[in-house]
């Protein structure tokens, strides 16, 4: 990917090599980069700097990011992706509800928040983008399509939210509850089957016989790679 211009991000989390740690990654990815080591700081700061994307930690002394995440929602245009210590479900499930659009488990890779940090800010800041290139593939998220080798895909409005999560997502192994959660939504309550008639979709769509671009990775997920 490369760099937007004027993106700005907020970390939030009280250890310093951590903070120091997404501060200078993200910078070097080109990134308005602030941070704040408590939640009182965050909100005052998040006030004034008004980022688009937060980096936001659960557990924290005086004010917990479940709060922070909160008091965010209701008064600024913000994505939110909350680190959690342990996949606990309950502390997913908290955060999906008051307003958070992702989370991420520590430890985890600054490669994975990146893709995780652009996915936020194609979806939620869409007028950021134009068409943006990833391997072989080009999306236009403001027109809501994707073209495959100059060719562009006929695709329903879930499959091109599925094939732009895939794409924006190469080389992560996604899990079937990962896509209905990020596709579908983490209350759909369907068969996750749905998951498996939609990749045998869009292989189709992409002369895909060989599962060369949409891997399956028995028992894990799916993976797209470019070559």
């Amino acid at each position: 990917m490369q760099p937007i211009k004027g993106v700005k991000i907020l970390i939030v989390d009280d250890e310093p090599n951590i903070v120091q740690f997404l501060e200078l990654g993200l910078q070097n990815e080109g990134f308005e980069v602030f941070t704040a080591p408590d939640g009182f700081t965050a909100v005052t700061l998040a006030k004034q700097a008004r980022p688009h994307i937060v980096i936001l930690d659960v557990m924290m002394p005086g004010m917990d990011g479940f709060e922070v995440c909160r008091m965010l929602k209701k008064t600024e245009h913000v994505a939110i992706i909350m680190l959690t210590a342990k996949e606990e479900v309950e502390d997913r499930v908290k955060g999906l509800t008051l307003g958070a659009d992702d989370y991420m488990v520590k430890p985890f890779s600054f490669e994975e928040l990146l893709a995780r940090i652009y996915a936020r800010l194609r979806n939620q800041f869409p007028h950021l983008f134009a068409e943006v290139a990833y391997g072989p593939f080009r999306i236009d998220d403001r027109r809501k399509e994707i073209r495959y080798e100059d060719r562009v895909l006929e695709l329903s409005p879930t499959e091109y939210e599925l094939l732009s999560f895939l794409v924006v997502n190469h080389g992560l192994v996604l899990s079937k509850t990962v896509i209905l959660d990020k596709v579908w939504g983490y209350d759909f309550r369907g068969e996750d089957n749905i998951v498996e008639v939609y990749i045998r979709s869009l292989r189709d769509k992409l002369n895909d016989k060989e599962h060369r671009i949409i891997r399956t990775l028995r028992g894990s997920g799916y993976r797209v790679d470019f070559g």
